[in-house]
């Protein structure tokens, strides 16, 4: 669905990347994880064609996102993590906004809004900024876009808006659409992703499915000093130390996003060894 490569892109004197490539393929929820000022922003924009790449290509469903032809509009949304919203009815900007998507589903934008607790009747200028946020991510999921792109989409919202938006999210993946979560609130998305591509100093550190994650590292508790001092990566935790090793013996275990990401931060060479080669890009 999405391919790029070796991309190169620069704000002015400032590289963000150099040589970049990755694919992103239909029926999964990413998880584009990294530290605030990585590359996570300017990648989605490059990806729905906002941004320009200096070298390299971009792909997306068969179209060049530079050209912005209306076919590829009509089949790719960009959340952004900052917007601003109009001083208008909530069902007017709708209206207005929905007929650019050929796909787009009231019932389904209503759906999500059931989901979220949303008022049916409202104006978009008296809302707090999160139930704005709200409104853009019902309304992104009802486009029924192929590809979707999410930049900080928890960002504003509430403990229990966060549960909801997992919620929401879980029911309108299908495989024919794409879905692409920039966030660095990694617990925020610990139940919702199936993949996690990990991205820093404009570089895809790690690059993996949760399942192919669960099948080569084990996560768990340990009591013994020696076990810590000795993991792929340990921190202390209430109950003993929490490691991740490699998954010799083929046990079950539940990833920690969280500390996954730090690991990968700190080994990801030691750590990409244990996975396919393809993926370390």
């Amino acid at each position: 669905m999405v391919s790029i490569h070796n991309l190169h892109f620069s704000y002015r004197r400032k590289p963000v990347f150099r040589g970049l490539s990755l694919e992103l393929e239909p029926g999964h929820i990413y998880g584009l994880l990294g530290r605030n000022g990585m590359g996570k922003s300017t990648l989605l924009r490059s990806i729905a064609g906002f941004l320009f790449p200096q070298e390299g290509e971009i792909g997306v469903l068969g179209y060049q996102p530079r050209k912005r032809q209306p076919d590829f509009l009509q089949r790719v949304f960009l959340l952004p993590e900052e917007f601003s919203m109009p001083p208008m009815e909530l069902a007017k900007w709708v209206h207005l906004h929905s007929v650019f998507y050929p796909r787009f589903s009231r019932a389904q934008f209503m759906q999500a809004a059931a989901g979220f607790e949303l008022p049916a009747e409202c104006r978009l200028d008296e809302m707090s900024y999160g139930q704005q946020k709200k409104v853009l991510i019902c309304f992104a999921l009802a486009t029924n876009a192929n590809l979707l792109l999410m930049d900080e989409p928890t960002n504003g919202l509430d403990v229990v808006s966060k549960s909801q938006f997992r919620k929401v999210m879980a029911g309108f993946l299908d495989e024919e659409r794409c879905i692409v979560v920039s966030t660095h609130q990694i617990k925020d998305l610990e139940n919702l992703i199936d993949r996690v591509t990990i991205i820093d100093e404009g570089t895809i550190l790690f690059d993996q499915t949760i399942d192919t994650i669960s099948e080569r590292l084990l996560f768990r508790i340990s009591y013994d000093p020696g076990e810590a001092s000795t993991a792929l990566y340990s921190e202390a935790s209430f109950r003993g130390n929490a490691i991740i090793e490699p998954n010799t013996a083929g046990e079950d275990s539940r990833p920690d996003l969280e500390m996954l990401y730090k690991a990968v931060m700190l080994r990801s060479e030691e750590l990409n060894k244990l996975f396919p080669a393809k993926s370390n890009q």
